[in-house]
Formats: structure tokens, sequence, C-alpha cells
């Protein structure tokens, strides 16, 4: 479902599987120290969607398109408290059809998008 970069929480999968089951973190597939071109790769291999505070990837996405779908948190300093509401309060817009081939998605206080 999804995989988080290694700028957020090693702790999101365990604490979003009610929600977002099957989600892993790069260190948990072994991919702590790998380039994004990597991450990138193995995303895609294994349907999941990045998670990212990062821009690589969404500028990434922009270039090659889907496969992998990427979410492109854009909240500048927050706490992993603040990531968790904002997925759980997404989860609807990141399941909905109409973003299953979601390319970049913003998310940012008071804007939904997809």
């Amino acid at each position: 479902m999804l995989l988080f970069d290694q700028n957020l929480s090693p702790e999101l999968p365990r604490r979003l599987s009610d929600v977002f089951p099957g989600s892993r973190h790069v260190r948990e597939i072994g991919l702590e120290k790998s380039d994004d071109e990597e991450v990138w790769r193995a995303a895609a291999a294994a349907g999941l969607c990045i998670v990212s505070k990062d821009s690589d990837f969404q500028e990434k996405s922009v270039l090659s398109g889907a496969p992998p779908k990427i979410l492109w948190i854009q909240r500048g300093n927050c706490s992993t408290e603040d990531i968790l509401s904002l997925l759980r309060d997404r989860q609807q817009d990141l399941l909905a059809p109409r973003c299953s081939r979601l390319e970049s998605l913003r998310a940012t206080a008071g804007k939904r998008s997809c």
C-alpha cells in the first residue's frame, strides 16, 4: 500500500496498519541507504505508493509518470503525530478510484486534491 521514505518515522507503517495494511518503511525492506531510483523501482515493482517529504519523488513523477504513485507531504517541519493525522484524515481521498493513477498528491493544510 504505502512505502514511507527515510525522512519519515519508521513507526508510521505499524501505527497506520488499521487503515493502510501492508504499508512498509524503507528500513524494513533494506532500502534505508538506497538512492531514490532504487526506492522508485522497488515501489513500482511492489505496487506501493511512495510517501515522502522530499520533492525528489514528485519531480521524478512529473518526468516519468506513474507507477509508482507519490504522496508528497508538504508540511514543513511537523511531528509524526501530524503525519498520522493527515494520512488518517485523507484516507478516503487516497483510496478513491479517481486517484488510482495518482502521480502526485499534495497533502497541505486545508487543501484536498488528487
